[in-house]
């Protein structure tokens, strides 16, 4: 074991985020953690990294153990390069380069200097930092990050410093790598990568991660919920069928908490009758005591809160009937996405496209693209990073009847063409939110996008949708800037959802939302009428859509 973890209290003002946290990890264990959006997965990692020491608790480290963990903000670097940055990043490389490269100005014959240079030079070789930079830069072009070691940090995309963060903690050789969502700007080849990575680390990993891919890769999985955690021996697949069976457990407990309850309150009734009807001063002390041992429980089993109960679709259709019953009857609230599924289709073709070639400037990133996407039909856009998916898809986008311009900035045509049924309304899942909306208060910009499209919107209406997209009331007044990533990405669908779309254009829709959430999603679209078309790097994702796949570029 290298790590004993317990966290008996975290809270933000008068909300507590955790209270019944334990757990171990062992060495060179690969653990993935889950658990809906805001249970405090980044929290309890910001925790075990030390930058986070405002809890109740203890976290105990086996002597000499060396924790890494990918960084969410890159504020006040300078111009430190991408290879520099990797480099502070690593156990004993700056204090040994200190040594090896200051020591022979001073050490004169100073013996104390000298071991301790002679140390450091072999403890530099057997590290392997002499080849470091080297094998950097080429894991760097294995990310499709090809010549940035050498660039500012800060002038890299946000998706491009989570793939560095990436590679700083593969090139640690650190006991413990604490991961956070690593495959959310990874295409499938640079995920396989990480994945193979993965499987054979010799530190110990905790990833935050809903990716089925890498959940399917790890020896356990710890799931936070209610404030707590609960853990699953295995890999993705065993935590489905475990947590169908705790979770038909819990919901019989809470049941019987539940009647225990109202059994408690016909009793609390009955003993104050009878006090009230009673003479003499023994009988009524009797009952009077009894009614206060009823009500001090009853208050106490009020208190507790109700637990999140949550299922996979495959499981729960395999429960038995008196467990799916209490499952319809306790489940957690999902999102609730509205999209129609009628069967009647007419098949017609919204999105075609003849021997296309897109690119920038005098050179092409495709050629040869082929659609012919119909009406309930799904069609998979693949390929690698910056091989043009994103390119076809704005130049797809230019042909909307809802496009102002007439074709996005630098965007050339070498050959073909590509047309879209003018009549068809459009909805599209981005990445990142409009920067119009981004500084907004959560219910503003609902609004706002609504307006914006000429579409009707009504106080009730926002208030409706946030129910429907599990945001509270005091969601509403928080600026988007300041929300989750899983909360952005439930305004991302509200937002592709809103003018009722015929055709639904996804690009990596599984990103930051929940496994629930990402469920719900693929439960939606399975039943949707229109036609879909995405690009997403989730094997899950894809089996569960389906779809003609178009390769983008090169494999």
């Amino acid at each position: 074991m290298i790590a004993d973890i317990t966290i008996t209290e975290k809270s933000f003002g008068p909300k507590t985020l955790m209270h019944g946290i334990k757990f171990s990890i062992d060495d060179g264990e690969k653990v993935g953690i889950v658990g809906r959006n805001g249970v405090g997965k980044s929290t309890l990692f910001g925790i075990l990294a030390g930058t986070d020491t405002d809890f109740t608790g203890e976290i105990i480290y086996k002597r000499g153990t060396v924790v890494v963990a990918t960084a969410q903000e890159h504020h006040g670097l300078g111009e430190q390069t991408v290879l520099q940055y990797i480099l502070s990043g690593l156990p004993e490389y700056a204090e040994l380069s200190h040594i090896i490269e200051t020591y022979p100005l001073t050490m004169g014959d100073d013996m104390k200097k000298i071991d301790a240079y002679t140390e450091a030079l072999q403890r530099f070789d057997d590290k392997g930092f002499y080849q470091i930079e080297e094998k950097v830069s080429r894991e760097l072009d294995n990310f499709q990050l090809p010549d940035v070691g050498h660039r500012p940090l800060a002038s890299l995309s946000g998706g491009q410093k989570r793939l560095v963060e990436v590679v700083k903690i593969m090139h640690s050789d650190a006991h413990l790598a604490l991961v956070d969502e690593p495959t959310n700007h990874m295409d499938y080849i640079a995920k396989a990568q990480f994945i193979d990575w993965l499987q054979g680390a010799r530190e110990a990993v905790l990833v935050i991660t809903h990716d089925r891919d890498v959940l399917k890769e790890v020896d356990r999985i710890i799931e936070l919920k209610d404030g707590e955690n609960v853990s699953y021996k295995g890999n993705y697949d065993a935590y489905l069928k475990q947590n169908a069976v705790s979770t038909g457990t819990q919901m019989n407990d809470f049941e019987m908490i539940e009647k225990r309850i109202a059994n408690l309150k016909v009793k609390v009734l009955d003993y104050q009758r009878l006090k009230e009807k009673s003479r003499n001063p023994g009988t009524i002390q009797k009952f009077k005591r009894l009614e206060e041992v009823s009500r001090k429980e009853l208050a106490e089993l009020q208190a507790k809160e109700k637990p999140t109960f949550w299922i996979d679709k495959e499981s729960a259709a395999n429960l038995n009937y008196k467990v799916a019953a209490q499952y319809d009857k306790f489940k957690a609230k999902n999102i609730r996405m509205n999209l129609k599924s009628d069967e009647s289709r007419s098949k017609h073709i919204l999105v075609s496209a003849k021997d296309l070639s897109l690119g920038y400037g005098d050179e092409p990133l495709f050629s040869g693209v082929n659609i012919d996407l119909r009406e309930g039909e799904a069609l998979e856009l693949r390929g690698r990073n910056g091989a043009g998916k994103t390119t076809l898809i704005k130049a797809l986008l230019a042909e909307t009847p809802q496009n102002d311009s007439s074709k996005p900035s630098g965007i050339k045509t070498f050959s073909g063409d590509i047309t879209i049924d003018k009549q068809v309304r459009v909805g599209v899942y981005e990445q990142e939110v409009s920067p119009t909306y981004f500084d907004l208060p959560l219910e503003e910009a609902i609004e706002r996008m609504y307006l914006d499209r000429d579409l009707p919107i009504s106080t009730t209406k926002v208030r409706g949708l946030m129910s429907d997209y599990l945001f509270t009331e005091g969601d509403g007044h928080v600026p988007l800037s300041r929300l989750s990533g899983g909360q952005k990405a439930r305004f991302q669908v509200i937002s592709m959802l809103a003018n009722d779309p015929q055709l639904l254009i996804l690009d990596e829709p599984t990103n930051h939302l929940d496994l629930p959430s990402i469920e719900e999603l693929e439960t939606a679209l399975a039943k949707y009428a229109g036609a879909v078309l995405y690009v997403s790097h989730d094997g899950y994702f894809r089996d569960a859509l389906g779809g003609e796949v178009l390769q983008v570029g090169r494999k």
